[in-house]
């Protein structure tokens, strides 16, 4: 029963990288119960492969599964547990969860009648592994995968030792540090070549694919993940492709319900649960409002698309011309790992409730936020800044 699935383990383990990606030292690898989300593409499997290279000698100890395997949809993996763990099996690393039927119930009994052993799981990111939050909170520990953030793109391109900065670093120590990387690379050509590619961890296999691996991986997010996570039609799935098209094709995209259910000819409220299916499924990041009181009921303010290589995967001739756009589809993206972020009346973004921050190119001035407290300019195309004038690209440095 296990010898085909121990074969495809070792199949699995052959060439991970060596370099660990910023959530593993922030993962408490001696919980029972563990489950990491996360895009598509992101490094969900490696990460939980590192730790089981690290952690354990061999399969015997620890074994990797792929829940949407036909040899373990026919065994169960409650069954295929009872039977591993029956032999001597220390630990069990549990790929594509969200692709079990009912795997909520299965993982909670084999967590309940194995307390002494490790289950380790991912999938990705879906309401179906939001909710299951509340049902196996007390049995797992929920950790959140992003793609390379800008620090980890320098670090695997360059070798640099870059650890990652607090906010508050950035914006006060903000001249020391680019001046500490100006000297040691281009940094502008390396931002400019990240923006392009280098937020999926797949880029290193084979940069010049790279664009037509990533349009693969949105259309199986679109068509496998979504479709299947919600039990949507297939012919609705055009609509969630309408909505990323006219993202990739705005300038920075002020939602507008009324506009965009004529735009696609659907239901206000069709709009509204596509928009919670790209977000939930990080193919968009939606902002709200800073406003404060019953308003902050409403929906989104802002939506973009998740990163700038989504952006020129679905249309590099957009990706060209909407500056504006990436810059704020940029940072958005990097800013939304460890902090809370809003769109501001006063400038474009405001950053855990206190820091408005404005973004542009060089030209920009103070004058939309010189009387706001405090706030800051995240400015494109320069090396380095002075006072409240900071490099676009350090904010690529929080995680």
């Amino acid at each position: 029963m296990l010898e085909s699935i121990f074969e495809y383990h070792y199949r699995v383990i052959k060439n991970l990288p060596k370099y660990k990606r910023y959530l593993y030292s922030k993962i408490n690898w001696k919980s029972k119960g563990i489950c990491v989300t996360g895009a598509r593409g992101t490094g969900k499997t490696t990460l939980l492969l590192q730790y089981m290279i690290e952690k354990y000698k061999s399969a015997e100890e620890c074994l990797y599964i792929s829940a949407d395997n036909i040899e373990i949809i026919d065994i169960g993996l409650l069954e295929l547990a009872k039977e591993y763990f029956k032999y001597g099996g220390k630990a069990l690393i549990i790929d594509e969860i969200h692709k079990y039927k009912n795997w909520q119930q299965e993982i909670k009994n084999i967590l309940d009648i194995y307390k002494d052993k490790q289950i380790l799981i991912s999938g990705s990111s879906s309401i179906k592994l939001q909710k299951s939050k509340y049902d196996l909170s007390r049995r797992l520990t929920y950790y959140q995968l992003e793609g390379l953030s800008f620090r980890e793109y320098l670090i695997l391109e360059n070798k640099l030792n870059l650890k990652p900065f607090k906010l508050e670093d950035i914006l006060k120590n903000h001249l020391q540090i680019s001046q500490e990387i100006t000297q040691k690379i281009t940094v502008l050509k390396e931002f400019k070549k990240y923006l392009k590619y280098g937020y999926y961890p797949f880029y290193l296999d084979n940069s010049q694919d790279y664009h037509l691996r990533l349009s693969n991986v949105i259309e199986k997010v679109l068509f496998e993940d979504v479709a299947f996570s919600y039990n949507i039609k297939i012919s609705s799935v055009n609509y969630l492709k309408k909505i990323l098209y006219l993202l990739a094709t705005s300038n920075p995209f002020i939602l507008n319900i009324s506009k965009l259910s004529s735009d696609l000819g659907i239901s206000k409220e069709y709009v509204y649960i596509f928009i919670e299916y790209l977000t939930l499924s990080k193919l968009i990041n939606s902002i709200s409002s800073d406003v404060k009181g019953y308003v902050l009921i409403r929906k989104p303010q802002k939506i973009y698309l998740d990163n700038t290589n989504i952006l020129y995967t679905i249309d590099s001739t957009s990706f060209n011309n909407n500056i504006g756009t990436i810059r704020e589809i940029f940072f958005a993206n990097q800013l939304l790992c460890n902090n809370k972020l809003n769109s501001s009346k006063s400038g474009d973004f405001i950053i855990d409730n206190k820091y408005t921050i404005e973004v542009g190119g060089q030209n920009k001035t103070f004058e939309q936020i010189k009387n706001i407290k405090n706030s800051y300019l995240a400015i494109d195309n320069i090396e380095t800044g002075i006072g409240t004038k900071i490099p676009l690209y350090l904010f690529g440095l929080l995680y």
